[in-house]
């Protein structure tokens, strides 16, 4: 395979995921006990053995460099690396103003390696992809460009980039995020759409980010500028997702957008069917991440003799867990829960004490969350907004991290 480097955008705010992002930068966020969001594409890639990686960083970012320091540090004596890059403001007094113009900022930096091909991914997705195959499918192709896409249902596709191919998936047309999204010829219910995942010709790339740079009018995003405009002169071509394999998995085509507070949740209650569509244990294809030196986790009885019940649920290492109900529901490290206590498809990202007697229900507490006992969180959405929660429009009840909660 010819030389190939990637380039991982790490610097979104997350502004929808707020409060999870009142402290950390969306990469950073925890996800499914043990993970978080950017562990997922650095597993990928990983896993597909391309071992070159810039992670072009931003918005309080310093969470995310003490868990990539933590987590995935390589040794600069084989040349492969995973660094993080800040915004060092290279080309002007100004932070990244968008996807294309991040990349250009640190252009110099993919100059020095002189790669052939150039990876740009996303680094907020819930999904598992060998690279490697898609990047033989762009070199096999001879495309300038090579753009990954899913299926969406169509009245999901307003939030991406919508596609158009011909017989030979070719790209003849593109719209980021439309009003009215074009569904696919054969399915009017499902679209084409972008999953914001490039392999680019090393050349090709420099040319569009120098033009764009030039480009008064331009956002200098590559979803709203550089797509649509290369396609129509060069050869663009669009791999489908579907086509992708991973080592000991069927069903492997699992993609979700964590955009949203609903949508992060969604995710969550999707790894605990009996068999999920997204699998974490797969030994052909391992999800590393850091792990803090605590226990293994610990379920009693309480000292009345009433044992704990766990349905469903996912439970990570430091957690104590006292005659207490867990029913779908994600727990991260650290977290205990008090003698009768009750937790219903709630995510509890880690170090929380949560009190005896307490409910919870279609909760998502950040770390360091502390609940008195007997506390009802979920159940009286006005009784949580005087307490300075927030309320999503599905219902759910997010509290920020550090939160004690019912101490009134």
């Amino acid at each position: 395979m010819a030389r190939t480097l990637a380039m991982i955008l790490a610097g979104g705010a997350g502004t929808r995921l707020f409060p999870l992002t009142q402290s950390r930068t969306k990469p950073a966020v925890p996800f499914a006990g043990g993970l978080r969001l950017v562990d997922l594409v650095l597993n990928n890639f990983v896993n597909s053995d391309l071992l070159k990686i810039y992670l072009l960083t931003q918005f309080k970012s310093q969470s995310l460099n003490i868990h990539l320091r933590q987590a995935w540090y390589l040794s600069g004596l084989t040349g492969n690396f995973i660094d993080a890059i800040p915004a060092q403001m290279r080309m002007g007094k100004r932070w990244y103003e968008g996807t294309a113009d991040a990349i250009y900022q640190n252009i110099r930096l993919i100059e020095q390696h002189d790669p052939d091909n150039v990876c740009i991914f996303g680094s907020d997705h819930i999904y598992k992809m060998n690279v490697r195959q898609m990047v033989r499918y762009h070199e096999k192709s001879g495309a300038a460009l090579t753009v990954c896409a899913t299926r969406v249902p169509i009245s999901e596709a307003h939030r991406f980039g919508v596609i158009e191919v011909d017989e030979n998936f070719r790209m003849t047309g593109f719209e980021e995020k439309p009003a009215t999204p074009k569904p696919l010829p054969d399915n009017p219910n499902m679209a084409l759409v972008s999953m914001g995942n490039y392999v680019f010709d090393a050349q090709v790339l420099y040319k569009s980010l120098y033009a764009d740079a030039e480009d008064k009018l331009s956002s200098h995003d590559f979803g709203h500028d550089i797509i649509p405009k290369l396609y129509k002169d060069k050869q663009v071509q669009v791999y489908d997702f579907t086509q992708n394999t991973i080592p000991g998995e069927i069903h492997s085509h699992y993609w979700r957008d964590v955009g949203t507070l609903y949508s992060f949740w969604e995710a969550h209650m999707d790894l605990l069917a009996c068999e999920p569509q997204f699998e974490l244990n797969n030994e052909k294809w391992p999800l590393r991440s850091f792990h803090p030196p605590v226990p293994s986790a610990r379920i009693f009885a309480d000292e009345g003799g009433h044992h704990a019940s766990i349905l469903n649920s996912i439970v990570s290492s430091g957690c104590k867990i006292v005659g207490a109900r867990v029913e779908r529901s994600v727990l991260g490290f650290n977290v205990h829960l008090g003698a009768g206590s009750r937790l219903h498809e709630c995510v509890i990202l880690g170090k929380a004490h949560i009190g005896a007697g307490s409910y919870l229900n279609r909760v998502i507490a950040d770390k360091g969350v502390s609940i008195a006992p007997g506390t009802e969180i979920g159940v009286n959405p006005q009784q949580d907004k005087a307490r300075g929660l927030t309320i999503t429009d599905e219902g759910l009840t997010v509290i920020a991290k550090g939160m004690k909660v019912g101490f009134e």
